[in-house]
């Protein structure tokens, strides 16, 4: 399946395709330690950066989704990243089938709301173009992408261990409800 990577804009952020000057801010993101204390730990080294961007772009064009990049508007800077994709982690039949859900965004914009207003929007436009179940897998340390998870709707299904490191698999049967 092909498809063209829509852009979204909310009130303060376009989320995009990555382009290819897009590279040095995703590698410089991905290196910070705040940004990888919950996924992995490790800063990323340019060369895994690399295999990660060019696997985010793959992805749109095999699936027809994958992640955008998040773009500050007031500042058209890169701030992270939010989105679809496969992991093939071999996480059972309750989570491999489905699409799982990501984000990050650089440690600066922490505590703006930018996070939730980004993924809020991925996750309206993926409702509306391929909706179904979507999975999370989220380190029990990393309370604000629980709260996160949380408001887009996400339960927990259960802890499971990966490299060692104990996470929580999350399951969104589907947009929550209004309140």
């Amino acid at each position: 399946m092909t498809r063209a990577i829509p852009n979204i804009n909310t009130a303060h952020l376009t989320l995009r395709a990555m382009r290819p000057e897009d590279f040095d801010r995703f590698a410089e993101i991905w290196a910070t330690p705040e940004v990888v204390r919950h996924i992995g730990g490790q800063p990323w080294s340019r060369g895994r950066a690399w295999e990660s961007f060019l696997r985010n772009a793959g992805h749109w064009q095999i699936t027809g989704f994958g992640q955008w990049a998040v773009v500050e508007q007031r500042t058209r800077r890169v701030i992270g990243q939010t989105g679809f994709f496969f992991g093939a982690r071999a996480l059972g039949e309750d989570f491999d089938p489905f699409p799982e859900a990501g984000w990050i965004l650089a440690p600066e914009t922490e505590g703006a709301g930018l996070g939730l207003e980004a993924a809020e929007a991925a996750h309206d436009w993926f409702d509306r173009v391929i909706p179904g179940p979507l999975v999370a897998k989220i380190s029990p340390r990393n309370t604000p992408s629980l709260k996160l998870a949380a408001e887009l709707g996400y339960a927990e299904m259960r802890q499971t261990e990966i490299g060692g490191e104990s996470v929580m698999l999350l399951r969104r049967n589907g947009p929550p409800r209004i309140k």
